[in-house]
């Protein structure tokens, strides 16, 4: 028995299992393998793929709400993009869009599917558990900064 399949669900952590594929991209005479994203299991059995903890912070509910209310919400999973083509290293499942987006720059795979219900609950329920965070930026303005001194 594995790690991934001795996680327990919390009120901030859900192991869930990833179901990914390669898919052979053509360019020229050039083929590469890539990996898609099909879909998660929320039962967590790793014969459907790789075992994830999708975890929760309280500092990123603005990017939950962000997400939970757009048209189709997403799940975010990152991959090493260097590892061998048979065995993808998953890096991070994220509800947050602007996580997923730091690893863009770097030598990651991020990719995305539909984010089941049932996740789309547990996320509503974490954020009314812990209010709905308001970020304000602190103004580091000096009085008149930005203004024509010349009158």
């Amino acid at each position: 028995m594995s790690n991934a399949t001795k996680m327990i669900k919390t009120e901030c952590l859900w192991p869930i299992s990833c179901e990914l594929v390669k898919h052979e991209i053509s360019t020229g005479i050039w083929v590469t393998v890539q990996w898609q994203l099909k879909g998660f299991d929320l039962h967590a059995k790793e014969t459907f793929g790789p075992v994830i903890s999708l975890q929760l912070y309280r500092d990123e509910r603005t990017d939950y709400r962000f997400n939970l209310s757009s048209q189709q919400p997403k799940l975010f999973l990152v991959l090493d993009n260097v590892t061998d083509e048979h065995h993808p290293e998953v890096v991070v499942l994220t509800a947050s869009q602007s996580v997923a987006s730091q690893y863009l720059d770097g030598d990651y795979l991020v990719l995305s599917n539909t984010m089941p219900l049932a996740v789309q609950a547990w996320i509503e329920a974490f954020i009314g558990r812990h209010g709905e965070l308001i970020e304000t930026k602190k103004s580091k303005k000096r009085d008149g900064a930005g203004r024509s001194s010349e009158q």
